[in-house]
């Protein structure tokens, strides 16, 4: 079990630079007095006059069309219960934060001081000009039924309680799929339901759509069995009441039951419990953070079962995510004045049929599966799968036309799929991405500077998250008393002194000298070299003490970059190591090379930079688009750079005819497809920008990153260190605990990535 976030880095984390986790920021230019009378006066009163004469063009000349009001009173917030309006807002915050980084839309999150259904009703429904739709969260039942049934009734736009509904149709499209492979059918199965709020009503109520029967049902609250002679139930649970007499308990109800569905407290359910249910069951453990029963309890009980839960560290996750961002996706993009039953069936249908279509190599990677496919521990997608907002946000969306209640009619199908993928280009999707991949296998890495803060906090981050094992050079006494005076626990992290004798420095040592001993290198010197951390760690990952190594917080690159060719040295079939670096910006990751190694290569040099940096890109599962950039354009001028970028482009074409690349080319253009077609026509890059920007100097590529990160505001990751044959990533010098986290993330995939093609050529070997 993963440990409980701490409380110090979660408040840092909301309060450090801007606070909070949102901001308000300007879609149209803002940068002249000519911008600023269009934006507001007199400019403004255009718009205003046409929605005057026709409201619905409120959608064309405002944000209301992607707006949506994430609004709660904090009367009932995640685990925490009844904290008020104020003490709700983190969580809003980051509701609305999902909403963005998943479907593209944006959310004023509304924390209003308003518990009667009364004040709640008229305070939302004013509000109603304002949003395309409105997502419910965190309001205390039975509250929350009456408020949404009103809002519903009430007003004129998608009105959705996350709580109740989102659960009920990821659970929904669970229980599908897993009475299928269990070979139950809806109409047959004996369900049992533990719990009694918001989420287990609404759940019940999506499995009877599905085609539960409900004399085939019985639901437990806190204080035992729903029976109608129960006088303290209101009429939304007596609705779930059962009258049969020859259960009391739950242990009761479980014995022949086919489907357990829990929504209530950890650890309420025993094996002994699971043993008395029918013959392959099905069981939902939905409770947060601890399971009605532990998953490898459950699974060891009964190994014929289907077990899912809340958690991210098991198979089978039931979360929200994989609906609301694309419910209201889809039904704001038809201006739907509602989210009916049929949408939310859609959504259920579409999710469930999702997981059983052939899973994007992108995704089984990002998971380092190799064959994630439909069956007991894939019985829902995964939450990465870029497919969902495809998939369900189109299925919401014709659900929402033809039950009537779309203003827009979409009649081109694959443009509105286009357009939807094209919202995914969020900047941070492809850390959070290598993050999920890394954590998979997580790798041992060897920091060489562990006498500093910043890289024993990146070190805490790593491990307790699961991305490395770290393993730490330096003083131990010195490294403890940091870790001591920062409150930084790192267990029993391996820490080695290589200033003292350690097991390995004899077989280091020699190891060295005989690589270089007819370089000029003499035992003596050998010895004192590997009491350096940068040289000793490149012998653990040479080794295969450690599978990767991180340095140069505090040291210039050529200190680290040094040690690791002459220990390591370069990959089979490589000609050169190259820098590059990842860039994360609002439109999407770039990619630059080489920014840190080749001062001013050739142009069979820029072929090898070319080439490494191709194959790198590709492996991150992006396409890679190529462009070798130049003040020059396709010959437009003579000189030194663009004849040899010329001349590595002719290369690249003529041996790589698969590879996505042209040039010579100037920056803008290789952006700009619109640009680049007009003028040019010919180019193999028209239709989309270039990825992946090589540049003809380390000097241009340097430049370039540096005002990239401190103008464009984009966040830059490396520099990645490509083709040694073993892992070693060096830091920019001063970075942030993030940028470390980032560039372990990095090293960890490299570490990934080469291990497994090292397995695989053994296996070739073997073969033959």
């Amino acid at each position: 079990m993963n440990k409980p976030t701490r409380k110090q880095d979660a408040l840092n984390y909301h309060a450090k630079g801007r606070p909070g986790k949102i901001q308000v920021v300007p879609t149209k230019p803002t940068n002249s007095q000519r911008d600023l009378t269009l934006a507001y006066s007199p400019g403004v009163a255009e718009p205003c006059r046409e929605i005057a004469n026709n409201v619905d063009d409120v959608y064309k000349y405002t944000a209301k069309g992607n707006l949506v009001a994430v609004i709660s009173n904090g009367t009932a917030v995640l685990g925490l219960g009844n904290i008020g309006p104020e003490a709700s807002k983190p969580v809003m915050e980051g509701k609305g934060l999902l909403f963005k980084i998943y479907a593209d839309i944006d959310v004023f999150d509304l924390e209003v001081n308003a518990k009667s259904v009364d004040d709640f009703v008229n305070i939302v429904k004013a509000l109603e000009p304002t949003f395309g739709g409105v997502n419910l969260e965190d309001i205390s039942a039975p509250t929350c039924f009456e408020i949404e049934r009103r809002l519903k009734a009430e007003m004129n736009i998608p009105v959705m309680h996350d709580d109740q509904h989102g659960t009920a149709i990821i659970s929904g499209a669970a229980l599908m799929n897993a009475c299928e492979i269990q070979g139950k059918k809806l109409e047959k199965i004996k369900l049992v339901v533990n719990g009694a709020g918001a989420a287990a009503v609404s759940c019940t109520k999506m499995y009877l759509s599905l085609g539960v029967k409900k004399e085939n049902l019985v639901m437990f609250d806190i204080n035992g069995l729903i029976t109608p002679d129960r006088t303290d139930l209101d009429d939304i649970r007596l609705e779930f009441a059962t009258s049969r007499k020859d259960i009391t308990t739950l242990a009761e109800a479980m014995k022949g039951a086919d489907v357990f569905i829990g929504l209530s407290a950890g650890n309420v359910v025993t094996a002994d419990m699971l043993m008395g249910m029918a013959k392959n069951p099905v069981v939902f453990a939905m409770a947060n953070p601890e399971p009605e029963i532990n998953y490898d309890v459950a699974t060891a009980a009964r190994k014929d079962i289907i077990m899912a839960t809340g958690r991210s560290d098991y198979p089978n996750q039931v979360n929200n995510v994989l609906g609301f961002p694309y419910i209201f996706r889809g039904a704001l993009d038809v201006r739907a004045t509602a989210i009916n039953e049929e949408m939310k069936i859609a959504a259920v249908k579409a999710i469930a049929e999702m997981a059983k279509k052939p899973v994007p190599e992108a995704v089984n990677l990002a998971y380092n599966l190799t064959n994630l496919k439909f069956g007991k521990d894939y019985i829902i997608p995964k939450p990465m799968d870029q497919r969902l907002i495809t998939e369900v946000s189109s299925a919401v969306a014709k659900a929402a036309i033809e039950s009537g209640v779309a203003r827009k009619v979409i009649t081109d199908w694959d443009a509105y799929n286009e357009e939807l993928m094209s919202r995914l280009g969020s900047n941070n999707k492809l850390l959070r991405d290598m993050t999920n991949q890394a954590k998979q296998d997580p790798k041992r890495i060897v920091f060489a500077e562990a006498d500093n803060y910043k890289i024993l906090r990146a070190a805490q981050i790593v491990k307790e998250d699961k991305i490395a094992t770290p393993i730490l050079l330096g003083n131990e006494a010195r490294i403890r008393e940091i870790m001591r005076e920062t409150e930084i626990d790192l267990g029993d992290v391996e820490i080695i002194d290589t200033k003292k004798e350690t097991p390995r420095s004899e077989e280091y040592t020699q190891f060295l000298f005989k690589k270089r001993q007819r370089r000029g290198m003499t035992m003596f010197e050998a010895k004192k070299m590997i009491t350096d951390r940068n040289y000793y760690g490149a012998c653990m990952v040479e080794f295969g003490e450690a599978d990767a190594l991180i340095s140069g917080l505090t040291k210039n690159y050529a200190s680290t970059v040094k040690p690791a060719l002459q220990i390591i040295g370069i990959e089979e079939g490589i000609s050169r190591v190259a820098g590059m670096y990842l860039m994360i910006t609002q439109k999407g990751p770039f990619f630059f090379g080489d920014t840190t190694v080749n001062i001013n290569p050739t142009a069979q040099e820029l072929v090898d930079i070319t080439v490494l940096i191709e194959k790198s890109v590709a492996q991150l599962n992006i396409q890679p688009r190529v462009a070798i950039l130049s003040y020059s354009n396709f010959g437009s001028n003579d000189g030194e750079l663009p004849e040899k970028t010329r001349e590595a482009v002719k290369i690249l074409h003529e041996k790589y005819p698969d590879m996505i690349v042209d040039g010579e080319m100037q920056a803008n253009f290789a952006l700009n497809p619109a640009l680049l077609a007009d003028n040019f026509p010919f180019s193999t890059l028209n239709g989309k920008p270039a990825n992946t920007l090589i540049f003809p100097t380390l000097e241009s590529g340097n430049i370039a990153y540096k005002l990239m990160q401190e103008i464009g505001g984009a966040e830059a990751v490396g520099p990645i260190l490509l083709g040694l044959k073993k892992p070693v990533h060096v830091l920019q010098l001063g970075s942030s605990v993030r940028e470390i986290v980032n560039m372990v993330t990095i090293a960890v995939i490299d570490a990934q990535i080469k291990c497994a093609a090292k397995e695989a050529s053994q296996a070739k070997t073997k073969k033959k």
